[in-house]
């Protein structure tokens, strides 16, 4: 128990031993000299209980920092000791799960939304001293860690952040007018027409749902122990986490597909210019000019850019006239390292700036991934057949933010 309580419990008896004396018609000696003990009792109660006060603040001063991380530390602790082996065995032959497995599904159940064993998304991550290996799966070799889904990608590198969703619908309400700014012409005059402040919405919603599919033999589930934990999560994270980032630059929006950035540019009010030129770093300055007198951003280190590695080998291979200083040397000067990936469309790159703390794209994945079992398909196999369910959506909430190069010659 704090000091700081203990003395004020003893101050309210003194209070109370105190008010019953003072009841009393008559004072003898006896009375007075308890009075008197009381009287001094408390006043150096109120000294012990300030100097109790100060002393406990910076204890919690101290400790402010373990008591902010506590919670979060608590949760990383929960999803390492998630294990994906034992989910498997559960659909496979129905053996119960426990432990840490079994606390973290109850919970993600408890939300709803899930037709087989939920799987949060950090359980995804490859832990270190995990084994796996070629062929078939047996814990032989020990490779590093590699990323959770979506960190490390293209889209991440061009300043999306991705956000968890439980359920229903999340919208981005953007400014589209505002006040305006006036001077007086006279004495008396108005400073301006009051002008209305409105908004407009961007939403992410759960209208897309995919679905990354696996075959596990009887063989691996039999030979493999420990090593399948591994082998689950490396594929669930190398086809989800591509699949996101692809949506992110070139989702269709039909099919299923939520819009992308490059085939949603008009949607989301996002300038495509047509370049008609070789790549050079005019070509990119002349939009990260275009960002600057647009207040979106006030230097060039400021700007994400990614483009396919076709256009990195021409700016690369184009020398400044008299010297060996190449177009890429002059960009990455300014703009820092560009992501380079395919995954942009040929002859193409996209330049975003994350402006006021808002990010050029959001990707809202809702709960966790939905594992099911396909009993039929593989049945007369013994294989184990899983289907990892992911719902998720993409929204451009300010189209300012991002601009689309095409056209590279």
């Amino acid at each position: 128990m704090l000091d700081s309580v203990k003395i004020t419990r003893r101050q309210s008896e003194i209070r109370q031993s105190l008010a019953e004396l003072a009841g009393a018609e008559s004072l003898t000696e006896e009375t007075r000299a308890k009075m008197d003990k009381l009287d001094q009792e408390y006043q150096d109660g109120e000294r012990k209980f300030r100097a109790a006060l100060i002393n406990e603040a910076e204890e919690r001063e101290q400790a402010k920092g373990e008591l902010e991380t506590r919670s979060g530390t608590e949760w990383a602790e929960m999803m390492g000791k998630f294990e994906l082996r034992q989910v498997a065995f559960a659909l496979d032959e129905g053996k119960a799960l426990d432990g840490a497995t079994a606390e973290i599904i109850e919970e993600m159940r408890s939300k709803g939304g899930y037709q087989g064993i939920p799987v949060p998304l950090e359980a995804l991550e490859t832990r270190a001293g995990e084994t796996v290996a070629a062929g078939n799966i047996e814990p032989k070799a020990i490779r590093p860690t590699i990323d959770r889904i979506f960190p490390g990608s293209v889209a991440e590198r061009l300043g999306v952040q991705r956000i968890g969703i439980a359920q229903g619908e999340v919208a981005f309400p953007v400014a589209t007018s505002g006040a305006v700014f006036g001077w007086q012409t006279d004495e008396l005059g108005n400073v301006g027409a009051a002008n209305p402040y409105a908004t407009s919405e961007r939403s992410l919603t759960p209208d897309h749902t995919g679905g990354a599919q696996m075959v596990i033999s009887r063989k691996a589930m039999k030979q493999s122990g420990a090593g399948l934990e591994a082998a689950i999560r490396r594929d669930l994270n190398a086809v989800i986490g591509a699949e996101l980032d692809r949506v992110v630059i070139n989702g269709s929006g039909a099919t299923g597909e939520p819009l992308g950035i490059v085939p949603g540019a008009t949607a989301y009010g996002i300038t495509d210019t047509d370049v008609a030129a070789a790549a050079s770093w005019a070509a990119f300055r002349a939009e990260v000019v275009a960002f600057m007198e647009a207040n979106a951003i006030t230097s060039a280190s400021q700007v994400n850019l990614a483009f396919d590695p076709a256009i990195w080998a021409d700016l690369d291979e184009a020398l400044i006239s008299g010297t060996a200083v190449s177009e890429w040397d002059r960009l990455t000067k300014h703009v820092g390292t560009p992501a380079i990936s395919n995954i942009i469309p040929a002859a193409s790159a996209i330049m975003s700036a994350t402006v006021q703390g808002v990010a050029p794209g959001y990707l809202g994945i809702y709960g966790g991934i939905d594992l099911v079992r396909d009993v039929f398909t593989k049945a007369a196999s013994g294989s184990l057949v899983l289907t990892g369910l992911v719902t998720a959506d993409f929204v451009v909430p300010r189209g300012l933010q991002t601009r689309i190069l095409s056209g590279f010659l």
